[in-house]
């Protein structure tokens, strides 16, 4: 009896040891962001970016770098999917994006890392419309943009993306042009924005659609030599009384005239206060917003004033 009473005490320690073997594998399995050796100043960080904003998150990183010497952010820039798919990358510790996360989305990572990532708006930006300079059409509106995105338009245009899926632009005109139709024109997939100009630069009969930071910033040299290459196209007015066209300016995306207008997030995977929140802290303060000023952006957490001036010739 003796006996068989050890040895039910010793089964019930062994099924204990392993549940709780189990429970702590589990913790570890979910427990995919811990502690890391960066500060928020120190340290090396793998962040996925959008390949649509690549210029101005460059320029963002190279000051950022500039001031803290001991840090170092390795970008990758790539479609807004592949991105978001890098959130569950170990390596991965921020993504830039043109979109924050859904409720079903931020349970997911919940249950996934055991918090939330953090994530919120850092500026405005605007899908730009892009024709040959011989083109004779540059003025357009969203219901003739709509039409040639779904093929039932009468103009002869090739509509260049960079990409024909998985990239913010492409997610863009499905959902707030096509209101979730998918493309039935003539649409063709460059290989990123760069070759959008590319494209269109080289063929008459064709419009594209990127990223205004590709071609707003006139400081930028390889910029001004896009815009010797393309013209930009106006669209008609989303906010005004009477028929006006306007192109995507500053002061057009932050009054939301322009149509094509988009938002730039970021989303964080840092439970702790590490390099990723120090260069989010950069982003979101004056010297941040700033470089999102100089590169036509609209800046999201500092104030833009827009005031009214008459020219006489």
């Amino acid at each position: 009896m003796k006996n068989s009473l050890n040895k039910v005490a010793l089964f019930l320690m062994a099924a204990g040891l392993l549940v709780l073997i189990s429970s702590c594998e589990g913790v570890k399995k979910k427990s995919r962001v811990n502690v890391g050796d960066d500060t928020i100043n120190t340290g090396t960080i793998h962040v996925s970016i959008d390949e649509s904003f690549e210029p101005i998150i460059a320029e963002q990183i190279k000051v950022f770098m500039s001031q803290n010497s001991k840090a170092t952010i390795v970008p990758h820039y790539k479609s807004e999917e592949e991105c978001l798919k890098d959130l569950l990358s170990d390596s991965t510790r921020m993504v830039i994006v043109t979109r924050g996360l859904t409720e079903q989305e931020e349970l997911f990572y919940k249950d996934t890392f055991m918090f939330v990532p953090m994530w919120g708006k850092i500026a405005n930006d605007a899908i730009a419309v892009v024709a040959h300079n011989k083109s004779k059409d540059s003025l357009f509106s969203v219901a003739e943009i709509r039409s040639m995105l779904n093929g039932t338009s009468k103009y002869p245009y090739e509509l260049v993306m960079d990409g024909l899926k998985a990239t913010s632009t492409v997610r863009f005109l499905i959902d707030s042009v096509l209101r979730g139709q998918n493309f039935g024109g003539k649409v063709l997939a460059a290989s990123s924005s760069e070759g959008v100009v590319d494209y269109v630069a080289t063929h008459p009969n064709a419009l594209g659609f990127i990223g205004v930071s590709w071609i707003g910033n006139k400081d930028d040299s390889s910029q001004l030599s896009f815009q010797k290459r393309i013209k930009i196209a106006a669209l008609q007015c989303a906010n005004c009384t009477e028929e006006v066209y306007v192109r995507p300016y500053q002061a057009n995306i932050a009054m939301k005239r322009y149509p094509l207008n988009r938002g730039l997030y970021y989303i964080l995977k840092e439970n702790y206060a590490g390099l990723g929140k120090g260069f989010i802290n950069f982003l979101t303060h004056e010297k941040g917003q700033l470089i999102f000023k100089r590169g036509y952006l609209v800046p999201d957490r500092m104030g833009f004033q827009i005031r009214k001036a008459n020219f006489s010739e």
